[in-house]
């Protein structure tokens, strides 16, 4: 019987916490299964205080039992936990708290906390791939009290957001004061780059299995071909009648798997596995690229974790090529435990 600590969450905020606990509950629900695991819940606050609730009900979380880090530590080690889940979307949460458990010696499933908190600075990710020979769009860094001189149209976005938080799109040099205000609420630092006209936007998963990385059919969103845009928060989740957060490019016509012959998958799988080598990824790793009017993929971004959600990108494109989110998630474990 393998113990799998789920890690839930947010060191920062409340939004982070209800992200964390949505795909966690996702992951619960899909991977139970008694007869290999043993499931463990840890949940993290935004005043960084601990709980280990039996589930990740609201009120489950609310009765539990509220621990400092030393406490946590000392339940963890109790736990003889085998292996961590990381299901923490902040900052801290992808670099911190995956460091304790470096350092408590507790395997965990998907990237190092170096890595991630790399991925996070989304200028320099672009440098790193682009230094690999992937095509990226132009771009600068900017601080407030800066001007982009990126020509419109435009793409600004905070330089270490998530989940397309402040993300803006200029088509003009008028409109560029709003999106600035707007990014710069997120970050210090933001990402002024030269929008690639559509063209296609698609994402692409890779999983380790036995060394080999596999790339998955690929994702595509639906965008308006016929003038400029963009994939934006709204378009990615929202809050349902009971205010809990929901995937919104799930199941409908916001986002199809692409078929593996189409021509344009073999040229993004290429990019994909470069960018993976590069970053130094290990166990899975997902891009996000822009696919231009002549069909060249362009790196936007890494988005390096999976929840093995049902709802998890990773989890449909496997499901697509058919291994099911029991097998994604053994084979997951098992990496990190190097079985």
């Amino acid at each position: 019987m393998i113990r799998v600590l789920h890690l839930v969450g947010s060191a920062f905020n409340d939004f982070y916490c209800d992200l964390s606990r949505f795909y966690a509950q996702d992951c619960l629900d899909a991977t139970a299964d008694a007869t290999q695991y043993e499931f463990h819940i840890a949940y993290v606050t935004p005043d960084r205080l601990w709980r280990f609730p039996k589930s990740l009900d609201r009120d489950a979380i609310a009765a539990a039992e509220i621990l400092t880090i030393s406490e946590a530590v000392q339940v963890l080690i109790e736990l003889k936990i085998d292996v961590m889940l990381p299901q923490m979307f902040c900052i801290a949460g992808m670099t911190s708290y995956r460091a304790l458990f470096d350092l408590l010696s507790i395997p965990y499933v998907g990237n190092t906390p170096d890595l991630m908190a790399l991925a996070a600075n989304k200028a320099r990710t672009k440098a790193i791939v682009s230094a690999a020979g992937v095509n990226v769009p132009e771009g600068e860094i900017l601080r407030i009290g800066n001007f982009p001189k990126i020509a419109t149209p435009a793409v600004v976005k905070p330089i270490n957001a998530d989940n397309s938080q402040g993300l803006g799109l200029v088509k003009n040099p008028s409109e560029y004061d709003k999106a600035l205000k707007t990014a710069f609420s997120f970050s210090d630092e933001i990402l002024v780059e030269r929008y690639i006209e559509l063209g296609r936007e698609v994402r692409c998963g890779i999983v380790v299995e036995k060394g080999e990385l596999i790339c998955l059919p690929l994702e595509e969103y639906a965008l308006n071909k016929n003038q400029p845009s963009i994939r934006r928060y709204e378009d990615k989740l929202k809050l349902d009648s009971d205010g809990e957060l929901e995937a919104v490019a799930k199941g409908n016509e916001k986002s199809w798997i692409v078929d593996p012959s189409d021509p344009i998958t073999a040229r993004v799988w290429e990019a994909a596995r470069t960018c993976h080598i590069a970053l130094g990824c290990r166990h899975y790793s997902l891009f996000d690229f822009r696919i231009d009017t002549s069909d060249r993929p362009w790196f936007l971004e890494a988005g390096l974790y999976c929840s093995f959600a049902k709802k998890s990108v990773i989890s449909e494109m496997a499901r697509a090529s058919g291994i099911p989110l029991e097998k994604l998630f053994q084979n997951a474990i098992n990496n990190a435990l190097s079985i």
